[in-house]
């Protein structure tokens, strides 16, 4: 099953983020322009996240693709950080109650993405 037709399902508190190995093989299945990073300001060290950088032609194409990635991520109940630029927008995932990454984020990444 290809990870945007799975649904994220909330993670219990004590859940252990990805390992870097499975982290590498659920990026192979994102479209490119996805990457992973690390996030030194995280809470207790580092915190993987991926992230990817969308561009547009103008600002009101910028804010239709933020309203639909909104209603995809409020649809699944996984949020992603955007940073909202003219002509781009930096889509950032990770899961919080883990303080890494789930494969929602992968699934959530492959939503938005598509």
């Amino acid at each position: 099953m290809q990870l945007r037709e799975k649904i994220c399902v909330p993670c219990a508190a004590g859940t252990p983020p990805l390992k870097r190995q499975e982290i590498e093989k659920l990026l192979k299945q994102l479209p490119s322009g996805w990457e992973a990073i690390e996030d030194p300001a995280a809470p207790g060290g580092t915190s993987k996240k991926i992230r990817k950088t969308f561009k547009f032609k103008n600002y009101p194409d910028t804010l239709a693709f933020v309203n639909r990635a909104a209603l995809i991520a409020q649809e699944e109940g996984h949020h992603p950080d955007m940073e909202v630029h003219w002509g781009k927008v930096v889509v950032e995932l990770w899961t919080h109650k883990i303080n890494g990454l789930s494969e929602n984020d992968f699934i959530l990444a492959a939503k938005i993405d598509s």
